[in-house]
């Protein structure tokens, strides 16, 4: 057997323990370097590859409604305030764990998860919220991949509507009910990691290699509508973080995840900003009609091999973002802690069935996006984690107790409370406000024209 690595902390320091269960063998040391995974680089590989999967797709539709330089501006901006609220939920991961864990609380065979966290730290009230908006945002964002993998199968095979494809891939995802927890997913976030990135640079290249069409136009941001549309699809491309307690708590060092978002997100911004400008620079108004950037680039080997990456990568991202909710079916039903695999397995399969069933009444790939994003991202990974770390640490006493202070840096608590209160504000009035406003005309248009249970979404007529 590979050797069990357990976390504890004595006196709110995490100590790293070893236990040996055995003399290793070869089996068990490939077994560990492809399954078992809990080091930073791990949590960076599954925090890069989970922020941006489907959204690499659609981000070139976002510049479209919002104009090369805006879409440049946002996507900076709500990239550093992804990694902000990021590592203010690894500050709270932190001190909840500590507390409990001086309290001599066992957790290795429990996953923490944010509602935990904030139940834990401040009542039952901001747990029900925190659950409420986690699972809800988690779920479509499931449906999210779901809809991307009908999307993307279609420019390679259009003998099948979307909506068949969809079934396929629903019935493909449920196997990520066999993954047991985020300390699996370590080769898996390595391979799709290097499947984005080679689908980030194909865009850039081909776009560029293709040349703005005749007759080009770049008239956004023409609308308001369209412009906050495109905002919140950037909000909810870095507020890909409601997983992070998650991905934490599979980690051997947790307290180091402090800055693993913000090198992700860096390292993400070299995959989203070329290729989404490059699109937009070449097909300019046409985007606002094809929200998926692979329906305008001619078919070629690099395209669909581009088109198989991503179906993969999807597959992957559906895992991460179902496997939470995997954990909470698993407390409900009082089977988390079990160690057979297959028991919940069996158990999680429920978990898959209204996620096939959303991806097929809305499948409105690139606006579903938008939507989600300012009416639940706004919350889930922006206004919740701000508002909680404010309340938490409100007390002189919890200040003066805390297992991590802010860095000087950032001015202190009164530079950490001002930024927060930016964070809160904005994301309140911009995101959720003006975002939901937009989104959902969008939304409401996009059911008008194409209907629930549409077949084939923005295809060509004689297909729908």
């Amino acid at each position: 057997m590979a050797s069990e690595k357990v976390e504890t902390i004595v006196a709110g320091n995490y100590v790293e323990m070893e236990t040996e269960e055995g003399p290793k063998n070869s089996k068990s040391k490939l077994s560990k370097f492809f399954w078992h995974g809990g080091s930073v680089y791990d949590a960076w590989f599954s925090c890069a590859s989970n922020q941006v999967a489907q959204v690499l797709l659609t981000l070139p539709y976002s510049f479209s409604q919002l104009g090369m330089v805006s879409g440049i501006l946002f996507q900076l901006f709500y990239g550093l305030m992804g990694s902000w609220t990021a590592y203010l939920i690894s500050l709270l991961y932190v001190e909840y764990r500590t507390r409990k864990e001086r309290e001599k609380v066992d957790f290795r065979n429990h996953v923490i998860q944010w509602f935990e966290v904030l139940d834990g730290l401040l009542g039952k009230h901001w747990r029900n919220v925190g659950l409420f908006f986690n699972c809800t945002f988690l779920l479509f964002g499931s449906v999210i991949q779901l809809i991307a993998c009908a999307s993307n199968i279609y420019y390679i095979n259009d003998n099948l509507d979307k909506r068949t494809w969809t079934y396929i891939f629903g019935a493909c995802c449920a196997t990520t009910v066999f993954i047991p927890s985020f300390h699996n997913y370590r080769i898996w976030s390595f391979l799709g990691l290097l499947m984005t990135t080679y689908t980030a640079w194909y865009l850039t290249i081909a776009s560029l290699l293709q040349g703005q069409v005749e007759g080009v136009q770049h008239s956004g941001p023409a609308k308001m509508v369209l412009y906050f549309t495109g905002a919140t699809n950037i909000l909810y491309t870095f507020g890909g973080h409601a997983v992070t307690v998650e991905i934490m708590h599979a980690m051997w060092k947790p307290q180091k995840f402090k800055l693993i978002y913000l090198m992700a997100t860096l390292y993400v911004l070299t995959l989203t900003l070329p290729s989404a400008a490059a699109v937009y620079w070449a097909f300019g108004d046409m985007l606002l009609n094809h929200s998926n950037a692979l329906a305008l680039l001619p078919r070629t080997r690099f395209r669909d091999t581009a088109v198989v990456l991503m179906l993969i990568h999807q597959f992957i991202t559906f895992g991460f973002a179902c496997t939470p909710l995997y954990f909470v079916w698993e407390k409900m039903i009082g089977i988390h802690e079990t160690k057979s695999i297959f028991k919940k397995a069996m158990a999680r399969l429920p978990v898959v069935v209204p996620i096939w069933f959303l991806a097929i009444i809305f499948p409105f790939f690139g606006p579903i996006n938008s939507t989600v994003g300012s009416l639940l991202v706004s919350f889930t990974v922006y206004i919740i984690p701000a508002l909680a770390h404010m309340i938490t640490f409100a007390p002189a006493s919890a200040r003066e107790n805390a297992v991590e202070r802010p860095p000087a840096v950032l001015g202190g608590w009164a530079g950490m409370y001002s930024v927060n209160c930016f964070v809160v504000v904005w994301v309140l009035v911009v995101g959720f406000g003006f975002g939901g406003w937009a989104s959902m005309l969008n939304f409401i248009q996009q059911v008008n024209t194409f209907g629930l249970f549409t077949r084939c979404y923005q295809c060509p007529p004689h297909k729908t």
